[in-house]
């Protein structure tokens, strides 16, 4: 009898313990699902600035680096690498969200875009950091979360949108 409790409640202890990581998982899950996003997002704007760039070489009568066709070789550490040819960066999909407004002729920005330009907006003069940005975003203040926002500051001052006024700070343009 004894050694069923005992088996009994090493499964109930099992079992609080998969539950606890379950939700610990979850959360994890939705960090990741949303620095996921953030990066889709920023690579989706780097292909159009590439592709945008590239166009603008090409009219100019000069191919830019790594041009489709092109094959670049990188010395490294006394190897070289060799890269494959590059697609346009125009055949890639372009989320919805980052896409432009044909019609009015006006970019349209993510929603965590959107969400920090106007929080600076309200911000005035004042210094921030990431994770004061998520904090009032009312997002997560996990890495995934603070990252996203990062890389999201980061592009916008990259468009001189934002400023950044010292290491990890930023500031309303």
């Amino acid at each position: 009898m004894v050694s069923v409790t005992h088996a009994a409640h090493e499964i109930e202890v099992t079992a609080e313990s998969l539950q606890g990581d379950l939700a610990r998982l979850e959360v994890q899950k939705q960090a990741l699902e949303r620095e996921l996003a953030a990066v889709k997002a920023h690579l989706g704007s780097v292909q159009r600035a590439l592709g945008a760039l590239q166009t603008l070489m090409s009219a100019a009568g000069s191919a830019p680096p790594g041009a489709v066709g092109a094959t670049a070789t990188h010395e490294t550490g006394g190897a070289t690498r060799v890269e494959p040819r590059r697609e346009p960066a125009t055949t890639a999909p372009v989320d919805e969200a980052t896409a432009s407004d044909e019609a009015g002729g006006q970019q349209k920005y993510g929603k965590l875009t959107e969400q920090i330009l106007d929080y600076f907006a309200g911000a005035g003069d004042t210094d921030v950091r990431a994770r004061d940005v998520a904090e009032a975003l009312g997002r997560a203040t996990d890495s995934g979360s603070i990252n996203a926002v990062r890389s999201t500051l980061d592009r916008l001052v990259g468009t001189s949108r934002i400023h950044r006024a010292g290491r990890g700070l930023y500031r309303a343009a």
